[in-house]
This record gives structure tokens, C-alpha cells and sequence, in this order.
């Protein structure tokens, strides 16, 4: 039950590469994206957000359809990036990296937003008073008092990419060695005979990782609010 095999370790790997460049590529943005929303007020912000969320109600299917679309060698981002840039997402293990950042991005925005809404204004308007300019506000207050947010989103980010399927098998297939993460090699395990213990295996490795994660989460959560209390 314990005999990983090779096939295994790849899909293993291979969701792991795809997990942490997803959320260390989705990172930034979604800090970005975290602030505007807490900080700012402006017209379509509700829409903004909506757009923001979508991957979290939309049927995974559709998101990769969409996602193929658009990034596939004839899709109007996907045809300039291979034929000027030598990019290729589709039927790729990038691709798959990008369908798991798009699913997990609501999920590493959403405890990031909180936490920035969570800081307490006056702390940097006090940092504007002295003259600090916006970024160094943002670098040096905001930041850094929202860091266990950031890093509960990074974690709950990663989790979701860990175990995305349906845009990622719509966009970039199953192809073993290239694109079959963990969650598309149990699927075609469990089509095949004799698959089950294999397929048990992934499955006990996957939550394991999951709740790995959640925990991970959970604790940065605390975090965050102790620190933002003072305690």
C-alpha cells in the first residue's frame, strides 16, 4: 500500500511544482488585488469583486474552457504568446500552473482582504503624517500587519491548487509526465483495473496535504488577529 511508484512520484511532484508556482506567481496580484478592494472605493468595484469570486461558482469545467480559449495556441492571448513569445499554456504543465492559479485566486485574495480591512487606518495615516510616501506606507505599515493574512491566503491558495481538476484536465488534458497532477491521476487510476491501491495511496497523500494546509491556515489566521489585538 506504502510502494510509491515512479508514475506516482511524478504526479506527485509535478502537483506540488504546479501548486507553488501557481501561488507564489498568483501572490502578488492577489495582494494587489486585496488592497484595492479593502482600501479603495470606486465605480465597479462590486462587479470587481464579483469577477474576483466567479471561479468559486462557476462549474471548473467552464473555467477551463474559458481558460483554453483564450491561452490555446489559437486563442487571441494564446496565438500572440506562442507565435511572438514562444509561451505555451495549453496541453502544458504552465497551463496547468496557470487553471490552478485562476481557481485558487479567490481563495488567497479573500484572507488577505480581510486582514488589510482588519489594520487600524490610523496607523497609517499616522505614517503619512511623518511624511512616508504611499509605498513606503504600504511596505512598511500595511504590509507587514497584514503578513499572517497574506500567508493564510498563500496556504489556502496552495491547498486549492493541490487538488484542482476540472479546469486544469478541460485546459491541459491528462498527459502523463506533462500535466497529470495528483487529483487527474486518480481519476484515470480509478478507471483502470487493479488501480485501487494505487489510487488509495494518492488519496491518503492528498489529504494529507490538504490538511496540512488548513491547519497552516488556521494558525496564520490566529495570528493575524493577535497581532492585530496586540497580543
Amino acid at each position: 500500500m506504502l510502494d510509491i511508484s515512479p508514475a506516482e512520484w511524478t504526479a506527485i511532484l509535478l502537483s506540488l511544482r504546479v501548486a507553488v508556482i501557481a501561488t507564489l506567481v498568483a501572490t502578488p496580484f492577489g495582494i494587489a488585488l486585496a488592497w484595492l478592494l479593502a482600501r479603495k472605493d470606486f465605480w465597479g468595484k462590486s462587479v470587481l469583486d464579483a469577477v474576483v469570486h466567479l471561479p468559486l461558482v462557476l462549474p471548473p469545467v467552464v473555467t477551463g474552457y474559458l481558460l483554453l480559449l483564450t491561452f490555446g495556441r489559437k486563442g487571441l492571448v494564446g496565438g500572440f504568446l506562442a507565435d511572438y513569445l514562444g509561451i505555451v499554456f495549453a496541453f502544458r504543465w504552465t497551463g496547468a500552473a496557470l487553471a490552478c492559479g485562476v481557481m485558487s485566486f479567490p481563495l488567497l485574495v479573500r484572507p488577505m482582504r480581510l486582514s488589510i480591512e482588519a489594520i487600524d487606518r490610523r496607523l497609517e495615516q499616522a505614517a503619512d503624517t511623518l511624511g512616508a510616501a504611499p509605498w513606503k506606507v504600504f511596505f512598511t505599515v500595511t504590509l507587514p500587519l497584514a503578513l499572517p493574512g497574506v500567508l493564510a491566503g498563500m496556504v489556502l491558495g496552495f491547498a486549492k491548487a493541490i487538488g484542482e481538476f476540472g479546469a486544469t484536465i478541460t485546459f491541459v488534458s491528462n498527459i502523463p509526465g506533462e500535466t497529470q497532477t495528483i487529483s487527474s491521476a486518480i481519476y484515470s487510476l480509478i478507471q483502470t483495473p487493479d488501480g485501487d491501491a494505487a489510487a488509495g495511496r494518492l488519496v491518503i497523500i492528498s489529504i494529507v496535504l490538504a490538511m496540512g494546509a488548513l491547519i497552516a491556515a488556521e494558525w496564520f489566521a490566529r495570528r493575524a488577529t493577535q497581532r492585530l489585538h496586540g497580543n
